[in-house]
């Protein structure tokens, strides 16, 4: 019997006992489904995010109180109760630093709307205080106006810096440059507007008002609060190494860590980030590989009963083709392509749903989809792989019935 003659007669096999096929299927449908939605969605996070942070460019890093990745909850004691990292020390650092680098800073003083005129925003702004290295730190561009000067910081001016999105909205059909703009009872002179950033994980980047940080400690108070994070940038690549030991030997000192004693603060590159990150998905991905392979699994004994059903109901038929001259290779390769063509549609419609349902997290978010073709690939061999193991022992108990037997079976 050929190869295609075998497809024919098995995938007619299937289809006259339709209920019990879809039945079988699903299992498998479930199995394959999970391992590819689970590896799906976490590539489409993973990929997400690497390409997210890319606002810590290879020259620069960050330092804060408590680590900027923080998955799986709630933080451990030691790290909430660090001294804050404030203001004073952030100066003291910029002054210490023997090495070219660039020091900036952003810390959050209130979130509401931003009015102008008869114009206001949704009370979503969070206004940030910052200083004159914060474009360049923080990967972000102007698209009008000037941004703070270190005059401007230093003598705590009334200035403000809108993002893309408030702009937009305030100043629809004018330049907002030269604008007096309120937030909180507090008015600033608008000098210039952030190009759009985009958002991140539905969180938009451009609902910002940037202020010098001085005039918001003026305003706000409480010039020792926590800074939040600290960006250090070296104006060379190679020189951010060196740079790097020198600001934690400088943050040691400006803190009074004693030698013994590890760091009280936290040092962030992007490929830290990266490394929290990846220790994460790896562990989404080997949760949902875990629960796919005990779906297969159970997949797979399932199908093996469906099978030895099917070999008893079809004795007579076994009988009739061994007695017009089926071999017992033909017998078991009949059976053996009724399982794999099994596992195949059920891993093929697996792989699609996964895929499918896997990039919902990238369609809701509007980012970049992705199809694990590695995984897809390995998911057929593995249905393959069961439709041998599992299909093998009907398909030889077919192959071994005795023809006279077979044809007295009722």
């Amino acid at each position: 019997m050929s190869i295609i003659e075998t497809f024919r007669s098995a995938f007619s096999s299937l289809r006259s006992n339709a209920m019990r096929t879809a039945l079988t299927l699903l299992g498998m449908i479930i199995g394959v489904f999970a391992i590819i939605v689970a590896v799906t969605a976490v590539q489409v996070i993973d990929t997400y995010f690497k390409d997210s942070m890319q606002f810590l460019g290879t020259s620069t890093f960050s330092v804060s109180k408590t680590p900027i990745v923080n998955i799986g909850g709630g933080m451990d004691r030691s790290l909430r109760n660090r001294p804050d990292i404030t203001y004073e020390q952030v100066q003291r650092l910029q002054r210490n630093l023997s090495v070219p680098a660039a020091v900036s800073i952003q810390t959050f003083l209130d979130r509401g709307a931003v009015r102008y005129g008869e114009r206001e925003t949704e009370p979503n702004i969070q206004l940030t205080g910052t200083d004159q290295n914060f474009l360049e730190n923080y990967s972000y561009d102007l698209e009008e106006g000037r941004f703070f000067t270190q005059e401007d910081v230093q003598f705590a001016r009334a200035y403000a810096v809108l993002g893309h999105e408030s702009a937009e909205y305030l100043f629809p059909n004018e330049s907002p440059v030269g604008k007096r703009v309120r937030i909180g009872g507090n008015r600033y002179e608008v000098i210039g507007v952030l190009a759009a950033r985009g958002s991140f994980l539905g969180w938009s980047q451009d609902n910002l008002m940037l202020t010098p940080i001085t005039t918001g400690f003026q305003r706000y108070g409480r010039p020792n609060r926590n800074v939040g994070a600290v960006s250090v940038r070296a104006y060379r690549d190679e020189m951010m190494p060196v740079v790097m030991d020198e600001t934690i030997g400088q943050m040691r000192a400006i803190r009074q860590v004693p030698p013994e004693e590890a760091n009280n603060f936290e040092v962030s590159t992007n490929d830290s980030m990266r490394s929290t990150l990846d220790s994460f998905t790896a562990t989404l991905t080997v949760g949902g590989l875990i629960i796919g392979f005990i779906a297969l699994l159970a997949s797979g004994v399932g199908i093996m009963n469906i099978m030895l059903v099917s070999v008893t109901e079809r004795t007579r038929e076994i009988g009739v083709r061994k007695a017009v001259g089926a071999r017992r290779r033909d017998i078991m390769q009949q059976f053996l392509f009724e399982a794999f063509l099994l596992c195949l549609i059920g891993g093929v419609v697996g792989i699609l749903l996964g895929a499918l349902v896997g990039n919902g997290v990238a369609f809701y978010f509007g980012i970049r989809a992705v199809f694990p073709v590695d995984w897809a690939i390995a998911s057929v061999i593995i249905v393959t792989i069961i439709a041998m193991v599992f299909g093998g022992y009907p398909a030889l108990k077919a192959a071994r019935l005795d023809p006279i037997d077979s044809l007295r079976f009722e």
